[in-house]
Protein backbone atom coordinates (compact mmCIF):
# COMPACT_ATOMS: atom_id res chain seq x y z
CA UNK A 1 0.00 0.00 0.00
CA UNK A 2 1.10 4.08 -0.74
CA UNK A 3 1.57 5.89 2.36
CA UNK A 4 1.27 9.89 1.66
CA UNK A 5 2.75 11.86 4.59
CA UNK A 6 0.41 14.67 3.85
CA UNK A 7 -0.85 18.12 5.38
CA UNK A 8 -4.13 19.21 5.18
CA UNK A 9 -3.71 22.43 5.10
CA UNK A 10 -0.33 23.09 2.89
CA UNK A 11 -0.08 23.46 -0.60
CA UNK A 12 2.74 21.32 -1.40
CA UNK A 13 0.92 17.99 0.05
CA UNK A 14 -2.52 18.95 -1.28
CA UNK A 15 -0.32 18.93 -5.07
CA UNK A 16 0.27 15.25 -4.43
CA UNK A 17 -3.36 14.47 -3.26
CA UNK A 18 -4.74 15.65 -5.74
CA UNK A 19 -2.58 13.44 -8.01
CA UNK A 20 -3.53 10.53 -6.30
CA UNK A 21 -7.03 11.54 -6.03
CA UNK A 22 -7.39 11.87 -10.23
CA UNK A 23 -5.51 8.78 -10.29
CA UNK A 24 -8.04 6.54 -8.33
CA UNK A 25 -4.83 5.74 -6.70
CA UNK A 26 -5.82 3.44 -3.04
CA UNK A 27 -3.51 5.04 -0.08
CA UNK A 28 -2.92 5.44 3.34
CA UNK A 29 -2.30 9.03 4.74
CA UNK A 30 0.24 9.85 7.69
CA UNK A 31 -0.45 13.71 8.90
CA UNK A 32 1.92 15.78 9.96
CA UNK A 33 1.41 18.84 11.58
CA UNK A 34 3.60 21.68 10.48
CA UNK A 35 2.13 24.03 12.99
CA UNK A 36 3.95 22.57 15.69
CA UNK A 37 6.88 21.40 13.73
CA UNK A 38 6.48 17.85 13.65
CA UNK A 39 8.27 17.87 10.28
CA UNK A 40 11.43 19.32 12.10
CA UNK A 41 11.27 16.58 15.03
CA UNK A 42 13.29 13.37 15.16
CA UNK A 43 10.60 11.13 14.47
CA UNK A 44 9.68 12.24 10.73
CA UNK A 45 13.49 13.27 10.25
CA UNK A 46 14.21 9.11 10.30
CA UNK A 47 11.65 8.89 7.77
CA UNK A 48 12.13 12.35 5.34
CA UNK A 49 16.04 13.90 6.19
CA UNK A 50 14.55 17.01 4.30
CA UNK A 51 12.20 17.28 6.69
CA UNK A 52 8.99 18.95 4.37
CA UNK A 53 5.81 17.33 2.88
CA UNK A 54 4.74 15.42 0.65
CA UNK A 55 6.55 12.22 1.06
CA UNK A 56 5.29 9.07 -0.33
CA UNK A 57 6.07 5.74 0.41
CA UNK A 58 6.26 3.52 -2.36
CA UNK A 59 4.27 0.15 -3.34
CA UNK A 60 8.18 -1.05 -3.71
CA UNK A 61 9.22 0.73 0.08
CA UNK A 62 11.03 3.54 -1.36
CA UNK A 63 10.33 7.15 -0.66
CA UNK A 64 10.26 9.81 -2.67
CA UNK A 65 10.73 13.26 -1.16
CA UNK A 66 9.30 15.92 -3.74
CA UNK A 67 6.03 16.28 -6.36
CA UNK A 68 8.57 16.23 -8.85
CA UNK A 69 9.52 12.07 -8.21
CA UNK A 70 6.27 11.56 -7.12
CA UNK A 71 4.29 12.49 -9.90
CA UNK A 72 6.91 11.04 -12.30
CA UNK A 73 6.25 7.66 -10.19
CA UNK A 74 2.14 7.72 -10.24
CA UNK A 75 2.45 8.27 -13.91
CA UNK A 76 4.33 5.39 -14.67
CA UNK A 77 2.96 3.29 -12.16
CA UNK A 78 -0.80 4.13 -13.25
CA UNK A 79 -0.42 5.42 -16.49
CA UNK A 80 -4.86 6.06 -16.53
CA UNK A 81 -5.69 8.56 -16.59
CA UNK A 82 -2.91 10.09 -18.24
CA UNK A 83 -2.10 13.75 -16.18
CA UNK A 84 1.40 14.49 -18.07
CA UNK A 85 0.55 14.02 -21.71
CA UNK A 86 0.18 10.94 -24.21
CA UNK A 87 1.81 12.29 -27.29
CA UNK A 88 5.27 13.70 -27.54
CA UNK A 89 3.88 17.30 -27.94
CA UNK A 90 1.51 16.87 -25.62
CA UNK A 91 4.51 15.48 -22.83
CA UNK A 92 6.37 18.60 -24.04
CA UNK A 93 3.52 21.14 -23.79
CA UNK A 94 2.55 20.37 -20.32
CA UNK A 95 6.05 19.93 -18.74
CA UNK A 96 6.71 23.46 -20.41
CA UNK A 97 3.42 24.57 -18.53
CA UNK A 98 3.78 22.90 -15.24
CA UNK A 99 7.53 24.27 -14.79
CA UNK A 100 6.01 27.88 -15.54
CA UNK A 101 3.18 27.30 -13.03
CA UNK A 102 6.28 26.36 -10.78
CA UNK A 103 8.64 29.04 -11.22
CA UNK A 104 6.53 32.23 -12.13
CA UNK A 105 3.75 31.10 -10.27
CA UNK A 106 4.04 29.29 -6.92
CA UNK A 107 7.44 29.87 -6.34
CA UNK A 108 6.11 33.84 -6.60
CA UNK A 109 3.22 33.60 -4.18
CA UNK A 110 5.77 30.81 -1.48
CA UNK A 111 8.46 34.06 -1.41
CA UNK A 112 5.69 36.74 -1.23
CA UNK A 113 4.33 34.77 2.13
CA UNK A 114 7.14 33.36 3.90
CA UNK A 115 8.93 36.33 3.51
CA UNK A 116 6.62 38.46 4.90
CA UNK A 117 4.34 36.01 7.69
CA UNK A 118 5.18 36.48 11.45
CA UNK A 119 4.70 32.48 11.65
CA UNK A 120 7.48 32.38 8.78
CA UNK A 121 10.22 33.98 10.98
CA UNK A 122 13.77 32.34 10.28
CA UNK A 123 11.97 29.82 7.91
CA UNK A 124 11.81 31.97 4.79
CA UNK A 125 12.60 28.48 3.16
CA UNK A 126 11.13 24.68 3.91
CA UNK A 127 14.10 22.09 4.91
CA UNK A 128 16.06 21.37 7.52
CA UNK A 129 17.85 24.54 7.80
CA UNK A 130 16.73 28.08 8.66
CA UNK A 131 16.53 31.19 6.85
CA UNK A 132 15.45 34.48 8.03
CA UNK A 133 12.99 36.75 5.66
CA UNK A 134 14.06 39.15 3.51
CA UNK A 135 11.28 41.81 2.79
CA UNK A 136 12.19 42.71 -0.41
CA UNK A 137 11.31 39.48 -1.94
CA UNK A 138 8.10 39.89 -0.26
CA UNK A 139 7.41 42.61 -2.68
CA UNK A 140 9.09 40.91 -5.51
CA UNK A 141 7.11 37.68 -5.29
CA UNK A 142 3.49 40.05 -5.25
CA UNK A 143 4.24 41.34 -7.93
CA UNK A 144 5.85 38.34 -9.81
CA UNK A 145 2.24 36.43 -8.64
CA UNK A 146 0.00 39.36 -10.08
CA UNK A 147 1.97 39.04 -13.39
CA UNK A 148 1.39 35.12 -13.34
CA UNK A 149 -2.43 35.86 -12.65
CA UNK A 150 -2.71 37.56 -15.98
CA UNK A 151 -0.36 35.40 -17.66
CA UNK A 152 -2.65 32.80 -17.02
CA UNK A 153 -5.53 34.49 -17.81
CA UNK A 154 -4.41 35.20 -21.26
CA UNK A 155 -3.62 31.40 -21.99
CA UNK A 156 -7.22 30.29 -20.85
CA UNK A 157 -8.76 32.56 -22.98
CA UNK A 158 -11.12 30.21 -24.98
CA UNK A 159 -9.19 27.03 -23.15
CA UNK A 160 -10.95 24.95 -20.78
CA UNK A 161 -7.72 23.26 -20.05
CA UNK A 162 -3.91 25.12 -19.29
CA UNK A 163 -2.11 22.42 -21.46
CA UNK A 164 -2.44 20.38 -24.49
CA UNK A 165 -6.60 20.55 -24.83
CA UNK A 166 -6.66 17.97 -21.49
CA UNK A 167 -7.03 18.00 -17.33
CA UNK A 168 -3.33 17.40 -16.57
CA UNK A 169 -0.85 17.85 -13.84
CA UNK A 170 -0.39 21.51 -14.78
CA UNK A 171 -4.36 22.04 -13.94
CA UNK A 172 -3.41 20.64 -10.75
CA UNK A 173 -0.65 22.80 -9.64
CA UNK A 174 -2.19 25.85 -11.40
CA UNK A 175 -5.12 25.66 -9.01
CA UNK A 176 -3.18 24.61 -5.50
CA UNK A 177 -1.61 27.91 -6.77
CA UNK A 178 -4.60 30.43 -7.29
CA UNK A 179 -5.80 29.11 -3.64
CA UNK A 180 -2.50 29.55 -2.17
CA UNK A 181 -2.28 32.82 -3.02
CA UNK A 182 -5.02 33.87 -0.74
CA UNK A 183 -2.15 34.29 2.12
CA UNK A 184 -0.98 37.27 0.30
CA UNK A 185 -4.74 38.17 -0.48
CA UNK A 186 -4.57 37.57 -4.11
CA UNK A 187 -7.01 36.05 -5.66
CA UNK A 188 -9.29 35.81 -9.61
CA UNK A 189 -11.43 39.08 -9.88
CA UNK A 190 -13.86 39.93 -12.77
CA UNK A 191 -10.70 41.36 -14.43
CA UNK A 192 -9.69 38.23 -14.92
CA UNK A 193 -12.46 36.39 -16.33
CA UNK A 194 -10.99 33.66 -17.95
CA UNK A 195 -9.06 32.37 -14.69
CA UNK A 196 -12.15 32.95 -12.60
CA UNK A 197 -14.18 30.66 -15.15
CA UNK A 198 -11.18 27.76 -15.47
CA UNK A 199 -11.31 27.72 -11.55
CA UNK A 200 -15.21 27.25 -11.37
CA UNK A 201 -14.84 24.96 -13.70
CA UNK A 202 -11.43 22.99 -11.79
CA UNK A 203 -13.76 23.11 -8.24
CA UNK A 204 -16.75 20.47 -9.67
CA UNK A 205 -13.98 18.04 -10.50
CA UNK A 206 -14.40 14.99 -7.80
CA UNK A 207 -11.04 15.13 -6.66
CA UNK A 208 -11.44 18.53 -5.82
CA UNK A 209 -14.44 18.52 -3.50
CA UNK A 210 -12.76 16.04 -0.97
Amino acid sequence: MITLYDCATAPSPRRARLFLAEKGVPHETVEIDLRSGEQMGEAYRRINPQCTVPALRTEEGALLTDNAAIAAYLEARYPEPPLMGRTPQDKADIASWQWRIEFEGLMAVADAFRNSSPAMVNRALPGPANYPQIPELHERGLARARQFFTALDERLAGRDFIAADQFSIADITAVVTVDFARVIRLKPAEDLPNLKRWREAMGERPAFKR
